[in-house]
Formats: C-alpha cells, structure tokens, sequence
C-alpha cells in the first residue's frame, strides 16, 4: 500500500485552499470559515454572552479497514498533536492501515433502589417479569418506543453496605445515538415499575458513563525500519517504544499520562464531530481501571519480524445523530468529511486516531525527548505571544529553537532587536 495521503499535503498549500482540497463542499468550506454563529450557541446553554473558539485542524494519512480517509477532523489548542497523528498514521499507513472494529453500541442506565424488604424476593419478580417490561418500553409506552434504540436486557445486583441497595440496570442498544437522553428517558420512565415490583424507594435513575459493553478497538503494525536510517537504530528505537508501553502498562503514575497522550486524539475528534468528551474521558479512565489497578489503554510489542504492532480498546460512546452534533453546523461538516455512515465507525476511527496519538507521543519520548518535539511549535506560539507577525513569526521562532531558550522575554528581545533594525 502506498503511503502517499488521498489529499494532498494540507501544510504545503495556502490557508485559503485546505478546504477546497478535502473534497468540501462550497457551502461546507462557508460554514467552517463562519463557525457557530452567537444565535445558535444561545440555543445550545445558557446565558450565552459570546463565542469561544479553537482550532479545527486535519490529520492525515489514515487508512481504515482498508478505506483512506480523507482526513481526519481534530479540535485542539495543543501544538503538535495534529502534526504527530498525522506521522504516526502515515508509518501506520506502510504497515497496511489501522484495523478496527467495535461491539454493538450497548449503553447501561441505573436506577437505585433503597429500602426494599426483601432483595432476593424482589430481583426474582423483576426477573420474572423481565419480558414484559422490556416489551413496554420497545411497544406500549410512547416516550420510549424508537425505531432507531431498543432495550435489550434488564438485569439488577445488591450493593452491600449501609444502606443497602439494589440497582437495576437496563441495557440499551443506542443505535446511532451516544444514547445519554435515550436511557435517562427510558430509566426515569421504568423506575415507578420498579418501585412496585420490588416495593422499595427509587432514588437515581441515570446512565452510567462506563459504556464497557460499547468498546471500539484497532491494531497497526509500524515498519522498524522506518524509524531510522540505519538498522540497528531502528532496532533499538523499536525496543525502547516497547519498554515505554510496559512502563505505563505497570505504573499508574506513567499510564495516566500514557491514556492522557491517547485521549488528547480522541478527544480532539470528539469534539470536532460534537461528542460529549467529557463522558468519554470518564469511561475511557474507569475502564483502564478495571481490573482493580489502573493502566494503559494502548499496548506496543515486536512480532516476529521486528516490527511494532499496537492494539487499543477503550469504551466510545458516541453518536452521529442527537444532541450536539444535530446543532452544531461545524460538528455536520466534520461528519461529512469523515464520510462515516454508522456510530460504531466513528467509534473506530477515534479508535485508530487514539493508538496513533500514543504511538506519535511514546516514540517522542523513546526516541528524541517530549520537549524536543514540541519546541519548534512551541516557539511559534512565543513569537506571536511576544508579538511578532508574518515573516517575523518565523524568523524568531527559529532564532528561540537555535538557541534552545524558548521564552517570552527572550522573544521579546528578539523582536525588538528587528524592528530597531
């Protein structure tokens, strides 16, 4: 497979162009270049007084399940990050693609139920009645009742403790949706059910945001050699990208920020395709916790060849429908760029973007430093912090690199130093 992008190198052209060489639409590219309007943001929360940008950025290079995307659409403040995916897809892109694949978009609500006199007795009643209440929800109750969402299961266990408590826990095929208003409708909906059936007191009636039945995973395989000209380097670049993968696999205190660099990719796309970040972080976090002891999301090892071969899996709850992505013009557009037809194949593209993200920021580390990576970019924020603009951002940014003292005040003398000149 050539490693060669669908598009054409979106850094090489003019601002102007980037979005017209995606394939955008006229009317696309206009609602990028306009963003959220003040009016539609005042719809979206409350007590709206302005607008609150951050870029919108491309990766490239990705190659999915044998489809080239033609980019990937990432919300972020963070320099680097999108150039360090795109370099990670693009090794990924020689090793065949990212293959993925996801679990049905199974979501969990709670209700919690306290002061039941007989728990034993009362989840036998549920389950007794396990068919009919699923039935009400899918058929008979109007608020409930979806062509596009189903109830699947009800299940329930006891919480030992003071008080105790049994929570009854309902399984939701969300469909397209990330499913937050489907279960809390639906949890709210059922609880007066089971308030009678188990003659206890409901309090919560809420999704739970450890969506572990709706998981997204993806496997890459990164040539050794191209990791470095020569092959004894690229031997060891590819032994020590392993070592940092079993670090963070055995010590929380490197995992979290090992799944911090993994979520710093998902999280950009969850935002640019207007997913709930938020709710991802919190099941992306609890799951690399579950085992009792907390660790990385992604792994890397060598096969037999040398070469590297990572694997993630993480829950992604995410939608394509609903919610923000419906209101948010830009959110629309990145879907369109994205061309994805389900939920569960956004999912997998967040998938391939996290593990590529990890592969970009343990390779930094393994091989040349996270400062080193980051400084070149770094040092043109400086400059325009400082106060430079068109060529001088450059001009300084390079001078602060040189130097190796990327700081404001350094900037600023630089700076001063041209314009006197």
């Amino acid at each position: 497979m050539s490693d060669a992008s669908p598009t054409p190198r979106l850094r090489d052209l003019p601002l102007a162009e980037r979005a017209a060489a995606l394939g955008l639409s006229a009317e696309a590219i206009s609602v990028l270049q306009q963003g959220l309007l003040l009016e539609q943001a005042d719809r979206m929360i409350e007590n709206v007084i302005g607008l609150y940008s951050l870029p919108l950025g491309v990766a490239q290079h990705f190659v999915v399940n044998g489809r080239a995307l033609r980019g990937v659409p990432m919300v972020i403040e963070e320099a680097s990050v999108v150039a360090a995916c795109s370099y990670a897809a693009k090794l990924a892109r020689a090793g065949g693609g990212f293959q993925a694949g996801s679990s049905a978009p199974i979501m969990v609500g709670q209700i919690q139920v306290l002061e039941v006199p007989d728990p034993e007795r009362a989840q036998q009643r549920l389950a007794a009645q396990h068919a009919a209440l699923l039935n009400w929800l899918n058929q008979e109750n109007p608020s409930t009742r979806s062509p596009h969402t189903r109830a699947v299961a009800i299940t329930s266990r006891t919480l030992d403790g003071t008080p105790s408590m049994l929570i009854v826990e309902l399984h939701y095929d969300c469909g397209d949706a990330m499913g937050a208003n489907v279960i809390n409708t639906a949890c709210e909906a059922l609880a007066p059910r089971v308030a009678a059936i188990t003659g206890g007191r409901v309090n919560l009636r809420i999704l739970s945001n450890l969506s572990d039945q709706r998981t997204a995973w993806a496997r890459c395989v990164v040539p050794a050699w191209l990791l470095a000209d020569d092959a004894g380097v690229a031997q060891a670049a590819a032994q020590h990208i392993v070592e940092a993968s079993l670090f963070a696999e055995r010590d929380p205190y490197r995992a979290a920020t090992h799944n911090k660099g993994i979520m710093n990719g998902i999280d950009a796309v969850a935002i640019a395709t207007g997913n709930d970040w938020r709710a991802i972080e919190a099941g992306a976090h609890a799951f690399a916790a579950r085992s009792g002891r907390y660790t990385a999301l992604a792994t890397w090892r060598q096969n037999a060849e040398g070469d590297l071969e990572g694997h993630i899996e993480l829950p992604l709850a995410v939608g394509i429908v609903g919610g923000a992505t419906r209101v948010h013009p830009v959110a629309q557009v990145a879907l369109q760029l994205l061309e994805v037809r389900t939920a569960r194949e956004l999912a997998e593209i967040m998938a391939c973007v996290g593990l590529a993200q990890n592969f970009a920021a343990i390779r930094a580390l393994a091989m040349e430093g996270i400062q080193q990576g980051h400084m070149s970019l770094h040092a043109r924020q400086i400059a325009i912090a400082a106060g430079a603009k068109g060529a001088q951002v450059e001009q300084i940014a390079a001078q602060l690199v040189a130097e190796r003292n990327v700081r404001i005040e350094r900037a600023r003398q630089l700076l001063a130093s041209l314009e006197d000149g």
